[in-house]
């Protein structure tokens, strides 16, 4: 028989749950609070099959923009030939996670701050700017010898003389 194309089609690795976390769910997954803008990750959870999303969004990062009693909206990108399209969708509390995309953004604002604040206390000011890398100092190598290679000559009359 043909393959189905069902919703849940080809997801029973992606939508399983992973090694000794089956069984109830933690009330942590209930008791998060999340606001509109924030970034969440669309984690599919096999056991809750309510409220679930489609198997695409698995794994995506999106944005709420609406938040209800047990649901959230989320605002995620989605391909759709040559263009990306914002699409809405509402998925339910157990289905998302907090996203960790913006958490070196925010560590570095509050390096940054830390770093205003030590350089107005000294009296000097400072650029907190990211700078690329740039290249790598010059040194010279010590010890090595030069060698001069020449290449030998072809000769194509002896070459011929081998045979095939």
């Amino acid at each position: 028989m043909p393959a189905g194309h069902g919703l849940r089609s080809r997801t029973r690795d992606s939508f399983s749950r992973p090694f000794r976390k089956k069984g109830t769910i933690a009330l942590t997954t209930y008791l998060r609070t999340y606001r509109i803008g924030d970034y969440v990750d669309v984690k599919v959870n096999g056991a809750v099959h309510k409220g679930m999303p489609h198997k695409f969004y698995h794994g995506r990062t999106g944005r709420v923009w609406n938040v209800t009693k047990r649901a959230i909206g989320v605002e995620v990108n989605k391909q759709v030939g040559n263009r990306i399209i914002r699409k809405r969708i509402h998925v339910r509390v157990e289905h998302v996670m907090p996203s960790r995309c913006t958490e070196e953004f925010r560590l570095r604002k509050i390096k940054n701050d830390q770093l205003k604040a030590d350089a107005k206390a000294k009296g000097e000011k400072i650029s907190t700017k990211r700078q690329p890398e740039g290249p790598k100092p010059g040194f010279m190598v010590e010890g090595a010898t030069l060698e001069t290679v020449t290449p030998i000559p072809y000769d194509v009359v002896n070459d011929l003389k081998g045979g095939y």
